[in-house]
């Protein structure tokens, strides 16, 4: 298999600009023999003529240019690359998804488990669904259930537990998922027990809280996210049908990256901590029997 060489690309791109040897020699920094002697080359391995030699310098063909249209999409793409490696400074990312509830407690409480000048930099990837370890999509996922493959490393961290949430005991209705959004257990819980009696559905678990908080109807949600939710107060027992483990979940070959040993200890040590209750006496909690 032949390797492609793309600083010729880059030297192609420097000489059709500018459609001369000399100007090209004074960007790339080489000179003219070998901008020549390069774009023979490269002539020879595609058997395509890209230039026009002669009198008109050196004048891109129908072929150049069309070349040359590619080869300013991999400038560009150079330039993206370079932009990004310039921009990564400090501890290396470590990519954390987690559902739409984790992934605001830990972003609203990062300071109390990550601190500039650790030795890894957090970067969270919100998503109600399983990302791909194994292709390194994400490094720790925070799953609801233990890892099933051998290939994953997994430390449980708690549980986490549902309620029906309103402004008071005297709301009805209930708030639940758009038709194509019913994917959590705590929207399929809603639609299966009380999908008739549904006054108002969005397709985001955030926007369901604030209109539960309008008065609009019920919700379900994680207690650890409502507890603490401004004019929410629980209108149930625990749904103990909705009750999961929580694990921090990550490749059994990156696990002992500095810089993914670090994360993992941090998030996983924030995770085992009681989440904290909203004090009583700003947003008192319902007493259910």
């Amino acid at each position: 298999m032949q390797i492609t060489d793309w600083t010729d690309y880059g030297l192609f791109a420097a000489v059709a600009r500018h459609g001369s040897l000399a100007r090209a020699a004074q960007e790339t920094g080489l000179s003219q023999a070998t901008l020549s002697r390069r774009m023979t080359s490269l002539e020879q391995r595609t058997g395509r003529r890209l230039f026009a030699h002669g009198s008109a310098g050196y004048t891109p063909t129908t072929e150049g240019r069309a070349l040359l249209d590619q080869a300013k999409k991999m400038e560009a793409a150079a330039r993206g690359i370079a932009h990004w490696s310039a921009a990564q400074t400090g501890a290396p990312r470590v990519r954390i998804s987690a559902g739409t509830w984790t992934t605001l407690y830990l972003t609203r409480h990062l300071a109390s488990y990550w601190t500039h000048g650790d030795r890894w930099t957090p970067e969270f990837v919100s998503c109600n669904e399983d990302m791909d370890i194994e292709r390194r999509e994400v490094d720790i996922g925070i799953r609801n259930r233990r890892p099933e493959h051998d290939w994953l490393a997994g430390r449980r961290t708690g549980k986490v537990e549902h309620a029906i949430y309103a402004v008071s005991e005297d709301v009805t209705g209930w708030i639940g998922p758009s038709d194509d959004t019913a994917t959590l257990p705590s929207e399929a819980w809603t639609v299966a027990h009380h999908g008739h009696d549904l006054v108002a559905v969005a397709n985001d678990p955030q926007v369901r809280m604030a209109m539960a908080q309008s008065g609009v109807g019920r919700v379900v949600l994680p207690t650890f996210a409502a507890d603490t939710a401004p004019g929410l107060v629980r209108v149930s027992d625990l749904i103990d049908a909705l009750t999961t483990e929580e694990w921090l979940v990550c490749h059994q070959d990156t696990r002992h990256d500095p810089a993914i040993r670090a994360a993992l200890d941090a998030v996983g040590g924030f995770l085992k901590r009681p989440r904290p209750l909203r004090d009583a006496a700003q947003s008192p909690t319902l007493t259910v029997g």
